[in-house]
């Protein structure tokens, strides 16, 4: 049968291929002409079961019994879970098991095998299709973007070496320059003593001509010369200079010259949250909601409730939450009356301050007041919720020698961060803030102020890297860098208010600088980050911007 027309043909016997046969075998699953029933019940090494055409289908096909040879089973035993024949059953292995038709549970079975078919059919297979599918896009895409990355890659390194060309020829065109200077400055001395020599050869001829002829008077008037030539001129020494090549660093030089940002660390994603995605920073970021928090003494500290809540504190035991229209929603004092140290708000949308004059970290729940942590001989400063729900503390000593970081659980101590692999102190000692965040990376950032430095280290407390500001001179002032509030955002980037130059820093996770954020804030003073990539920034003032800086 031709494929092409098979949708045009007729049914046809199976064994003359008369059209439009009258008759089926409903276990061979073949179609007969009345002729040729004889024919095809003449094999009796099988069973069949003729029936007209119109009743194809109608016959039950029991299962063969896999213990008695040419039996079939039209009993299923519910308790064994297969289907028996009459001799099984005769056999008393069933005996007291609960028997069922087994057409009854072949039609329950097929009304699953239906569902199954559907799903299979309509929703799981075509599916599975379209992932192949997917993943075929993917591949062409993946191809056309890893040309364009080698391209853009070869590009760029041409650039450098343009720009590494243009300085070889700076440096030789300055080489040239004092090369030209230097001769010049050698001939005209050379060419003033040869001047001398031909003036003394001059004079030597002549008291020569006046010694041989004897001539009075010659001799009567001739001057001396030699006390002008007694003085020799001076011997000139080029103090020729000097090339000294910076040492390469090549880690330094492979991030300056770019980095591949991926999702994570194999490159692909397979669902990831919308978090997880590369954010570029924006050319210019843009304020897209500012208030005030209405404080009558400067504000110090504030700490996301929520995208459009926040808590607020300054110099005062006062602590405010206010939404980002400026209105109070709720005021909680202090239970000590000291001013709150820190902020930082619970996964359960708990506050939580510490109060540096009664050395305690406190949890404000129903704006009932319950001290978590009550420390001997340590005072509290900055404090933050980790990933993993512990509290981190970064703690003085009451005589201000030493500074430490420690994570609580709860309120009991699990770890305690101090020194380096050395010995050295992490931390500066001396009565300054240290205020502290939790980067996407679980590293553990601590804003110094009494060093001027931010201090990194890895989960396990191990030196990562220290960033005392940027070495940009064309936009970092004279002032020393003064860390005063710090967050990172969903690319575990840094970032820190330092305000007495009016700057936020904005960091990658390995501390190398990217860039400023100038002009939005006079003196800002803490910083935090809403869900959306959105920073916060307080300054002494009282007012608090919303800065979107992400794209």
């Amino acid at each position: 049968m031709d494929p092409k027309y098979s949708a045009q043909d007729v049914m046809r016997c199976a064994l003359c291929d008369t059209p439009v046969p009258s008759m089926h075998c409903d276990f061979c699953h073949v179609n007969l002409c009345k002729n040729c029933v004889e024919e095809h019940l003449s094999d009796l090494s099988i069973e069949h079961k003729v029936v007209p055409f119109k009743e194809r289908g109608s016959t039950p096909i029991y299962p063969k019994c896999l213990y008695h040879d040419k039996r079939h089973c039209e009993l299923y035993c519910e308790k064994c879970d297969i289907p028996v024949c009459s001799t099984c059953i005769s056999s008393g292995k069933h005996k007291r098991h609960r028997l069922s038709d087994a057409l009854k549970i072949f039609r329950f079975k097929s009304k699953v095998l239906e569902k199954d078919l559907k799903e299979l059919e309509n929703i799981v297979y075509p599916k599975y299709r379209e992932i192949v599918s997917d993943i075929r896009n993917e591949k062409v895409n993946l191809e056309k973007h890893y040309n364009l990355l080698e391209t853009t890659v070869t590009k760029h390194g041409e650039v450098w070496h343009t720009e590494i060309d243009a300085i070889i020829d700076k440096e030789k065109s300055e080489i040239n320059k004092m090369r030209i200077h230097h001769l010049a400055v050698l001939k005209e001395h050379s060419d003033n003593i040869q001047q001398k020599i031909s003036e003394m050869e001059k004079t030597i001829l002549n008291l020569q001509e006046i010694f041989k002829n004897r001539d009075v008077s010659l001799a009567s008037t001739y001057i001396s010369r030699n006390a002008e030539f007694k003085e020799l001129p001076s011997r000139l020494h080029v103090a020729l200079p000097k090339f000294y090549p910076m040492r390469i660093n090549a880690e330094q030089l492979h991030q300056q010259f770019g980095s591949f940002i991926s999702t994570n660390e194999y490159g692909y994603r397979k669902k990831a949250p919308e978090t997880a995605y590369f954010k570029p920073l924006l050319d210019t970021p843009i304020v897209i909601n500012s208030m005030s928090s209405e404080y009558n003494i400067r504000l110090g500290r504030i700490a996301c409730l929520t995208d459009e809540i926040l808590w607020t504190c300054g110099n005062g035991p006062i602590m405010k939450l206010y939404n980002l229209h400026c209105e109070l929603l709720q005021s909680i004092k202090t239970e000590s009356g000291n001013s709150p140290a820190d902020i930082a708000v619970t996964r359960n949308g708990n506050l939580v301050y510490t109060d540096n004059g009664r050395r305690t970290v406190n949890i404000v729940r129903r704006k009932e007041i319950k001290s978590l942590i009550r420390l001997l001989n340590w005072r509290p400063s900055g404090v933050c919720m980790s990933s993993t729900n512990d509290l981190l503390v970064a703690l003085l000593s009451e005589d201000g020698k030493q500074s430490k970081v420690v994570r609580y659980s709860g309120s009991k101590e699990i770890q305690v961060i101090q020194f380096d692999v050395d010995g050295k102190p992490l931390y500066s000692s001396g009565y300054y803030c240290r205020f502290i965040t939790e980067n996407r990376n679980q590293n553990i950032c601590v804003a110094d102020l009494g060093a001027h430095a931010v201090v990194v280290v890895n989960k396990a407390g191990h030196f990562l890297f220290r960033y005392t500001g940027s070495s940009n001179t064309d936009y970092f002032s004279s002032k020393r860098f003064e860390p005063s509030g710090i967050t990172t955002d969903s690319q575990s980037r840094i970032l820190i208010a330092d305000s007495d130059n009016n700057f936020i820093h904005i960091l990658d996770q390995y501390g190398y600088f990217l860039r400023f954020i100038e002009g939005f804030v006079s003196r800002p003073v803490d910083l935090c980050m809403d869900t959306k990539d959105n920073l916060l920034v307080a300054d002494h003032s009282g007012l608090v911007k919303k800065i979107k800086y992400t794209g």
